[in-house]
């Protein structure tokens, strides 16, 4: 290989990253305002299929889409949460600090999570049917979502919220130094910034041609996706996690557009590598074209550098001690 053809391998490398590292910024951003991929104009995918198109997908793979568990209840993760500790001195009924939490609850909404222990080893998450008495409580506040970082005020007030909880049952209280907490939550937005990915590819037609919907949706379910709420199609795994998503371009009345949202999505590569064949075999089976945002063909080299790529954005995550797709990364990233 000439160093030429070395040097352009190397620029082509820096292209990637610095693409990747653009898109990190620009998605973060506009998922704070509003969901991708959510249209009011009249698409391609709103045609439904005809009966008898194509193939369609297995019932089981449906009914293994449509009936994954549900995951298990958070509990309070001082990775995540900013974590109040009360012990009471005796006994209390779960009711009883339901009740006293009702008064709060509503300004925190899903952020916040309480958890009970009557042995001081085993946590159960407390909901409105929670029996039995609790001997300890750990209150949490998850300090980062996509809207951004919990700020002091906001810890300052949940703090304020579960010493009133404390004062009202006779507890105990231990919580974090708030400057240290407002810090990690600074440090925790930060990775979360930088591992907010978002991999869109897009198929597009021929010049003055369009795709058939019906054609598009039967691709889709024989593949084994399932319609979503959006007009759009997802492909899930066993555990009910979606792997990526299909739905028409944002702004365009022809053209199609596959998701691959990395921090929510489970084993990033094999997620990538998923969906890199689907979007190759979709354009080919609909005579399009496989591009990226700018309009660039995407070829197998680029799709390798894009997947060497997202290799290491997975080594972050492992460093955090926990993975792209598993109950931290979707809490984190919500």
């Amino acid at each position: 290989m000439t160093d030429l053809q070395l040097g352009l391998l190397a620029i082509g490398a820096l292209v990637v990253a610095g693409v990747l590292a653009y898109n990190r910024l620009q998605e973060r951003a506009a998922r704070r305002a509003e969901r991708a991929f959510r249209s009011g104009h009249a698409d391609v995918l709103l045609e439904k299929a005809r009966p008898g198109a194509e193939p369609a997908m297995p019932e089981a793979q449906r009914a293994a889409a449509r009936d994954a568990p549900p995951p298990a209840p958070a509990l309070p993760d001082p990775r995540l949460d900013y974590v109040v500790a009360l012990e009471f001195s005796g006994p209390v009924p779960a009711g009883t600090v339901l009740e006293h939490w009702k008064a709060h609850a509503h300004l925190y909404a899903r952020r916040a999570i309480l958890a009970g222990t009557v042995d001081g080893t085993t946590w159960r998450a407390l909901a409105a049917d929670h029996g039995g008495t609790v001997r300890g409580l750990r209150a949490g506040i998850q300090m980062v979502t996509r809207e951004g970082a919990a700020s002091e005020a906001e810890l300052i007030e949940f703090r304020a919220a579960a010493e009133s909880l404390a004062a009202a049952t006779g507890a105990r209280v231990e919580a974090p130094e708030m400057k240290q907490a407002v810090e990690a939550a600074r440090e925790l937005d930060r990775f979360c910034a930088d591992a907010d990915i978002q991999v869109v590819f897009h198929v597009v037609p021929p010049p003055g041609g369009a795709f058939a919907g019906a054609r598009v949706h039967a691709l889709a379910e024989a593949s084994g996706m399932v319609p979503g709420d959006d007009d759009g199609f997802a492909l899930f795994d066993a555990d009910g996690r979606v792997l990526f998503t299909l739905a028409a371009r944002e702004g365009s009345h022809e053209e199609l557009s596959l998701v691959l949202d990395v921090p929510r999505a489970p084993d990033t590569r094999r997620s990538f590598l998923s969906m890199a064949g689907f979007a190759q075999q979709l354009s080919a089976a609909l005579g399009g074209s496989l591009v990226d945002d700018n309009g660039n063909p995407l070829e197998e080299r680029a799709l390798a550098a894009i997947a060497a790529q997202l290799d290491a954005v997975r080594g972050t995550f492992d460093a955090r001690g926990f993975a792209p797709g598993g109950a931290e990364a979707l809490r984190l990233f919500s």
